[in-house]
């Protein structure tokens, strides 16, 4: 048994994260919950019942003795990608499901964070349980991240361009005064060693070496990367690798997600609405290769992943993912774990770049510099950015 102090903790935390993503979707209208516009977007009430369909399907089904699932035809709605668990929806599918509705959707959270409370403080809880419940909450956060992306893909791609939100606040920027960070070539520590929580792609702590680098003190920001697109950067196929060079020319790509030219103007589409494009903000929804395009521009590169650990504690991170010209390789000592978790993170080694650091729409709280995020090299909808190194 959990002692009570620590279930008590336990309780409210779980209930702080799972009302979250609730207040995340708060300013949507129900139309918005079902929208799907490209394979990566998720529409926000898959989201909802994705995470939910989690704590159901690994920690109440196989750890709390009749408990009575909710509704059988969920797994099939809500897995995600979990062979293991069985079959389930094709992804490009989930805005196709006007069932279950919303409302549906929300008693189904409602009954399993009934059921939850209910199992924390029961005599089911263990030790053991807990590291399960960790990453789930864990990933709910991970989706927390995910819905706000989703939903300004949704509302970003509405010919209207709807505000998210509307709060009036705007960001104070500093990513002008810009030096580069020296580091001398040696041995360095890479991986996480602490006693919280981490994902299992972050552990095997281990040595590396580095040869001199330099790595910049700030993010690349707007005016920097216009700077770019008005030398010619989309139209130089010099500066791109030959994969990127195709992909501008099939998408005929110009700017970053969300710019427009309008009327004369650059605006960007923000979570506030369309907007006259920040050149003192970090550049934003870049994608690897425009990333490293841009790094070619400049004479200079992108850093390494162990670089750029090495590095985090002499710079400011955290309002966007960095690209880093490490592929989302496997640590030393890495071992799938056994059953359906083994399936979180080891299987998508593959074909995949790593980022570092955090953004604007990770949770408080889910942050840290061993934090190995990844994604393919074409996909910029996430809130990425430029930092560089030679």
């Amino acid at each position: 048994m959990i002692p009570h102090t620590i279930t008590a903790d336990l309780v409210k935390k779980y209930t702080d994260i799972r009302q979250y993503s609730e207040k995340i979707c708060a300013p949507l209208e129900i139309e918005d919950y079902v929208v799907q516009p490209i394979v990566d977007v998720s529409p926000p009430k898959w989201h909802l019942g994705h995470t939910t369909w989690f704590f159901e399907t690994f920690i109440l089904i196989p750890n709390f003795p009749d408990y009575k699932v909710f509704d059988a035809q969920y797994n099939f709605v809500f897995n995600s990608y979990y062979e293991t668990i069985g079959t389930r929806v094709i992804r490009t599918d989930r805005g196709n499901l006007s069932r279950p509705s919303v409302s549906d959707i929300y008693r189904y959270r409602k009954y399993v964070d009934q059921q939850m409370e209910i199992f924390l403080q029961s005599e089911f809880m263990t030790e053991t349980v807990e590291s399960l419940l960790e990453l789930g909450l864990n990933h709910e956060q991970q989706h927390q991240e995910l819905l706000i992306t989703d939903i300004k893909y949704i509302l970003g791609h509405n010919p209207l361009f709807p505000a998210y939100i509307n709060d009036g606040k705007t960001e104070k920027h500093n990513f002008e005064d810009r030096k580069m960070i020296e580091f001398s070539e040696g041995i360095y520590e890479i991986g996480f060693m602490d006693n919280g929580f981490c994902f299992d792609n972050e552990l095997g702590r281990h040595k590396v070496y580095l040869n001199d680098f330099e790595i910049a003190s700030q993010l690349v920001t707007n005016k920097e990367y216009l700077e770019f697109m008005e030398d010619g950067g989309y139209q130089n196929f010099k500066y791109w690798h030959a994969e990127g060079w195709d992909w501008v020319k099939q998408n005929a790509a110009k700017s970053p997600l969300y710019w427009h030219m309008i009327d004369g103007k650059w605006m960007n589409y923000t979570l506030n609405g369309l907007q006259e494009v920040d050149l003192h903000a970090a550049a934003c929804h870049i994608n690897f290769y425009e990333a490293s395009a841009f790094a070619s521009w400049k004479g200079m590169r992108l850093p390494t992943e162990e670089e750029w650990e090495a590095a985090s504690e002499h710079f400011e991170w955290g309002s966007r993912w960095e690209w880093t010209n490490s592929a989302y390789l496997p640590y030393p000592g890495f071992k799938k774990e056994a059953g359906a978790v083994g399936e979180y993170n080891g299987k998508f080694m593959v074909n995949q770049m790593v980022l570092r650091g955090a953004s604007e729409a990770t949770p408080n709280g889910h942050s840290r510099n061993t934090y190995r995020n990844f994604f393919q090299t074409n996909l910029k909808w996430q809130f990425t950015g430029i930092r560089l190194a030679q």
